[in-house]
Parts: structure tokens; sequence; C-alpha cells
């Protein structure tokens, strides 16, 4: 399932997370969110998300040498932040 098939900002890093650490990915993901952001993981913003990833990063790089793993988990949660494109409807201009 891609990771951004639905659900908050917060259930969609739990998702991508679960792939790296397994059960533990939600109380992981809860830690990061109330201790750096000092708030409730449910009310976690794509911006919230830019703020949280470089301690993440920290984070796991602890739990893992593979720095190539580290590196896809990052990326995955990167491309949450990014909002998709809203389609702008065309205009038409009569010469």
């Amino acid at each position: 399932m891609p990771a951004r098939a639905g659900g908050t900002t917060y259930e969609q890093t739990v998702r991508i997370t679960h792939t790296y650490l397994g059960p533990a990915a939600g109380r992981f993901v809860d830690r990061q969110v109330r201790n750096h952001l000092h708030k409730e993981p449910a009310g976690m913003t794509r911006k919230d998300l830019v703020r949280l990833i470089d301690w993440i990063r920290i984070a796991v790089s602890f739990l893992t040498d593979d720095s190539r793993i580290v590196d896809e988990y990052i990326r995955q949660l990167k491309e949450l932040t990014h909002e998709a494109p809203s389609a702008k409807p065309r205009t038409h201009h009569q010469s």
C-alpha cells in the first residue's frame, strides 16, 4: 500500500515507520512527537513532520548502522511532507 494511501499525517508516518520498526512504530512516533514537538501525536501536521525528520534520523541511526535503511526511511517520510498539487482550472482566453 502506498504511504500516502490515506489517513492523517500521523497515521501515514506510523504506517511507514512500521516497515522499519515493526510493532514499536506507534510508540516510537508518539515519543518523537511528544518529546520534540510538545504536542499530541494525533494533531501532527505535514509541517510538524518536516521539523521532526532530523530528530527521527538521529534516533533511528542509534538503532542501525545501515545508512541505506535510514536514508530510505527518511526519503519516505519526506515524501509525506509534500502536499499533492492541486489541479488549477484552465482558463481559456479568447483572442
